[in-house]
């Protein structure tokens, strides 16, 4: 009888795979042509970090390779790892100002990856340190003004010290987007039922562009104010901002579910402990 390849079969010993002849024609090619590394266009995992890799400076030829080697479902950070380990990107091929840490190459390439694409990270956002960066990511503060004079007052007097002793306490953590809402009516003349003390201070901030007065005005001798509690909130949510104040603005949660949960996460309440 005949085997499958037309040899006459005998009742020797089997051949090993290794040497049989029909073993050799059905294997493929051992090394895949540079076309056949890539996978098939439409995976978009691996377009996404072949377009990752692009944009910090590696040349295409070098990303495919790398991806053929450790396989398109690896992690970046093993990717970015494997790419500073080859050492194949020359100074003139990096954009300025990116990715500082290829020069020395981390034993751990996941490691390696991660600083890199930190340091890539920084390098695309403007500033001249990383300071102001921190800065830029702080919250405004919106400061009720009278909820906190009147605190340091002791409720009895209404202590402008305590609106600079707030305002001074979040420029020294690096805060400069602060308003402070105090009503119009303050600017008067301290009076007995009505005692105020440091005013010039209210005066200066306004002029610093940090305070602002709500409006209040006289009709037939009685005082009329506007809400400044809703200014407060008004304010904060809409720059997504930081209510520093005593009062829980129970009335203000009431009118709108969106305000309520917005207090109910972005209030900042305080204490002053020897003028601090």
């Amino acid at each position: 009888p005949e085997g499958p390849c037309g040899e006459l079969e005998h009742d020797t010993p089997a051949q090993s795979p290794a040497s049989s002849p029909c073993r050799h024609l059905a294997e493929p090619p051992s090394v895949p042509s540079t076309s056949e590394q890539t996978p098939k266009a439409g995976e978009k995992d691996y377009q996404t970090k072949l377009e990752f890799a692009l944009k910090l400076g590696y040349s295409e030829e070098t990303v495919r390779l790398v991806l053929f080697k450790l396989g398109p479902d690896t992690l970046i950070n093993d990717i970015l790892g494997e790419l500073v380990k080859l050492g194949t990107k020359s100074d003139s091929d990096q954009p300025a100002g990116s990715l500082a840490s290829t020069s020395s190459s981390s034993s751990s390439s996941s490691s390696c990856g991660c600083s890199d694409l930190l340091d890539g990270q920084r390098s695309d956002s403007p500033g001249p340190s990383d300071s102001l960066s921190d800065q830029d990511n702080l919250r405004p503060i919106v400061v009720d003004g009278s909820n906190v004079a009147m605190s340091h007052g002791n409720k009895e007097v209404f202590s402008c010290q305590g609106i600079q002793l707030a305002v001074d306490w979040f420029l020294e953590r690096g805060h400069h987007n602060i308003t402070v809402f105090v009503p119009a009516w303050r600017k008067e003349q301290s009076r007995p039922d009505a005692p105020i003390t440091d005013q010039e201070i209210l005066r200066r901030l306004e002029k610093e562009k940090i305070l602002v007065f709500t409006p209040s005005r006289r009709v037939q001798g009685r005082r009329v104010v506007c809400y400044d509690d809703r200014f407060i909130v008004k304010l904060a949510y809409e720059s997504d901002g930081i209510i520093v104040s005593n009062d829980n603005y129970r009335d203000l949660a009431n009118e709108k579910p969106e305000w309520k949960k917005f207090i109910d996460e972005r209030l900042l309440m305080y204490s002053f402990v020897n003028d601090k």
